[in-house]
């Protein structure tokens, strides 16, 4: 493994562990906005006019990070707990739990942007799946008033492991697209009174039109998410915040806006093409309907009096990329499927390919484990193999941009064996294996990107990143394409990858304790956010794991500034000359990871570039 540095901002003060900010007698209240899947450089005045006045008044994260695996629930539990994913264990939006997860539909491989199946898996993992407290319930339990109202999934992960039904209880108002259903988290009497005196429903509307994906031969949605998240804004200016406001005392509140991610998956702008793929009309009003929710925030703060008592952050949890179905070396993508155009990759396309490769039976978990047959793929795209389905050699759990695989034997043998199929691909770009696993030429360990931690549930023995590449404008991270093992078609969206367009992601801060018109040449994360969200709420937390965030001090009055460097990290090379490649940077002990893969098959990682640096070592 070879590493190479490069001192970035020699004219930065050393960092110290000294505090960011005097201690306030009162905290101020905190706003957290996650505009989901806004790529950093779509902000513009014209695009987004209120996060650009954030931005550009406020404290401009320019160098910002998403955490690989670059999916929601991952990047959700970094946000809340400030920690990295290898002790929070939300590895992706799917997982394997090594039980069947009943709410998740009798499956061992449970999607966890769901309010049953996030209580179902805590409920298996000690109550608390997270092993670690969120911010919203470290908040409440100090008095704060406190809310997360949006997306499904993430939402409620902000504040999850508490019943809200306990009567007297103080459990986070919470609202999602389940709320007012069966399966809804419960609304308190408060909280219902205070939506019938303003006339909204007790029950959150579908998403209608946006939420439709079309198929291989109808388009998809060309309507943003604008009446649902309409009534999430309407429930944030109408009811939460005059609640907060008449409490008089300190408040925070998540906001989970489904858009852009939303409109960019589903986008039927550009069926079975990569142009205009996630930059056409459909897209863009996402990103529009998002940035309209946060003016509405903004408006009712300053109305109710509580602009200049309240930091905003803006985060969202990943960037985003066009999907592509090609490949010249896929054995699945040369069989013919019902759903699939011809050569194109099917769903579970690396479960198909892994199940020949190593000639093991392929059977689908979301199915009752029934075999897949010939000219069939995985429903979700998940794949359990072995003679035994129920004692799987390997578990696939499907994901988009990057997908992980579970040897639940820790089979070292297997572990090579599956490796060297995977370096045959051509939508493979870049590995990582588990440290217990040992070294395997062309892979890094899950330890140097942060996945090898204290986490609760089944670390994944390998990471599997698909490739990715520039198609359609001059911004690399605004034109992303990549590989996806998804439902969804080539010409929408997706995310998940280890390139640059999808850990690039949009951050920005203003208020009391954010600096005016800064602009933060530093390296931050999503783990920075939930460390900084902690600090600023004046939150002691008891980690069980190391995988912090840091508190970005820079960006407040006073705060010290501290030193980064950049780093290449470099595996042995495999039979072939293959080897993954790690572009991080550094502040102090913390990383950030910029891009990884195959030089030439990851956005961010060229392959002109790497052979320069390469040369002469």
């Amino acid at each position: 493994m070879h590493r190479s540095l490069l001192v970035l901002c020699a004219g930065l003060t050393v960092w110290s562990a000294g505090p960011a900010f005097a201690d306030n007698a009162t905290p101020h209240n905190l706003i957290l906005f996650v505009p989901d899947g806004l790529r950093g450089l779509k902000v513009t005045p014209e695009t987004a006019p209120a996060m650009a006045a954030i931005r550009d008044k406020g404290t401009n994260f320019k160098n910002s990070h998403s955490l690989f695996p670059t999916f929601t629930m991952a990047n959700g539990s970094a946000l809340s707990t400030g920690h990295y994913l290898g002790d929070s264990g939300t590895f992706s939006n799917t997982i394997w739990t090594a039980y069947t997860s009943v709410p998740a539909g009798d499956t061992v491989v449970p999607f966890l942007e769901n309010d049953a199946v996030l209580g179902d898996v805590d409920e298996h993992f000690g109550g608390n799946y997270l092993d670690e407290d969120t911010i919203l319930k470290l908040a409440r339990a100090k008095g704060y008033s406190t809310a997360a109202i949006g997306k499904l999934g993430p939402t409620y992960l902000f504040d999850h492991t508490d019943c809200p039904c306990k009567p007297g209880g103080t459990h986070s108002v919470v609202i999602d697209d389940a709320t007012g259903s069966k399966v809804g988290i419960p609304l308190s009497d408060e909280v219902k009174d205070a939506l019938t005196k303003v006339d909204l429903p007790l029950a959150t509307p579908a998403r209608g039109d946006n939420g439709k994906a079309g198929d291989a031969k109808t388009p998809g949605t060309t309507s943003a998410n604008t009446v649902q998240q309409g009534y999430f804004a309407d429930v944030a200016t109408k009811v939460v915040l005059p609640m907060f406001k008449a409490r008089n005392k300190p408040f925070v509140l998540v906001f989970w806006s489904r858009d852009p991610d939303g409109s960019q998956h589903n986008q039927g702008d550009s069926l079975n093409a990569v142009t205009p793929g996630i930059n056409g009309p459909t897209s863009m009003a996402g990103i529009k309907n998002a940035d309209d929710n946060l003016a509405a925030l903004r408006k009712a703060l300053d109305d109710l009096g509580l602009a200049a008592s309240t930091n905003i952050i803006v985060s969202s949890d990943h960037g985003f990329s066009t999907i592509s179905k090609e490949s010249k070396t896929s054995p699945s993508a040369k069989v013919s499927y019902a759903d699939t155009p011809k050569d194109f990759l099917p769903m579970g396309f690396l479960a198909l390919d892994l199940a020949k490769a190593l000639d093991l039976p392929l059977s689908d978990p979301n199915d009752k484990n029934a075999a897949v047959k010939d000219g069939a793929h995985p429903k979700a795209g998940n794949g359990v193999l072995g003679k035994d389905p129920a004692k799987p050699d390997l578990v696939v759990a499907s994901n988009g941009g990057s997908d992980l695989i579970y040897l639940p034997n820790k089979d070292k043998k297997l572990a090579a064996r599956t490796v060297k199929a995977l370096l045959a691909q051509d939508y493979v770009s870049g590995l990582f294996v588990d440290d217990a696993l040992g070294d395997i030429p062309g892979s890094l360990p899950l330890s140097q990107i942060n996945l090898k931690g204290k986490a609760a549930t089944p670390t994944p023995s390998i990471v599997v990143n698909f490739r990715s590449y520039v198609e359609g404008c001059d911004i690399p991270t605004n034109c992303s394409v990549e590989i996806a093992d998804t439902v969804l078609r080539q010409g929408q969206g997706m995310h998940g990858s280890f390139g640059r367009g999808d850990t690039m992601n949009f951050t920005a801060a203003i208020g009391p304790d954010f600096k005016a018109g800064y602009a933060d040449a530093l390296p931050v994360s999503n783990a920075d956010v939930g460390a900084t969200a902690a600090k600023l709420l004046d939150l002691k937390a008891k980690p069980n794991g190391k995988l912090l965030g840091r508190v970005m001090t820079e960006a407040m009055p006073n705060g010290e500034t501290p030193k980064a460097m950049s780093e290449t990290i470099r595996s042995d090379a495999a039979e072939g000359g293959l080897r993954t490649v790690l572009k991080l940077q550094r502040v102090g002990s913390q990383r950030y990871f910029d891009a990884a893969g195959f030089p030439g098959r990851t956005v961010g990682l060229e392959q002109d570039s790497e052979k320069k640096k390469t040369a002469g070592r």
